[in-house]
């Protein structure tokens, strides 16, 4: 499977110079948030991925994605709807194709 990104929207708070991106890739989950100066990631293996929560406002839905490792989850805000369920499918899928 190849790697995909989501990109949040620039219109949302937070995301105006420097958007969060979900990068889904073949065998784990990562949130990248840049800066002026550094890039903060964090990643969870795609087995220990234990829930996937996307709540959806007027526009754009925020993902908050679940380790079952007991880590801290995953929470990007400002990704348009389809987009935010088109995450939670690929995610599913990938699980799916670890079992």
């Amino acid at each position: 499977m190849r790697t995909e990104t989501y990109t949040a929207s620039r219109l949302t708070r937070g995301n105006r110079l420097f958007p969060t991106r979900i990068v889904i890739g073949p065998d784990s989950v990562a949130r990248r948030k840049r800066s002026w100066f550094t890039l903060q990631e964090e990643q969870i293996h795609i087995r220990n991925v234990g829930n996937v929560n996307v709540t959806t406002g007027v526009l754009w839905s925020t993902i908050r994605i679940e380790s079952s490792g007991g880590s801290d989850p995953i929470e990007s805000t400002g990704h348009w709807k389809g987009q935010a369920r088109r995450i939670q499918r690929a995610i599913a899928e990938r699980q799916r194709a670890a079992d």
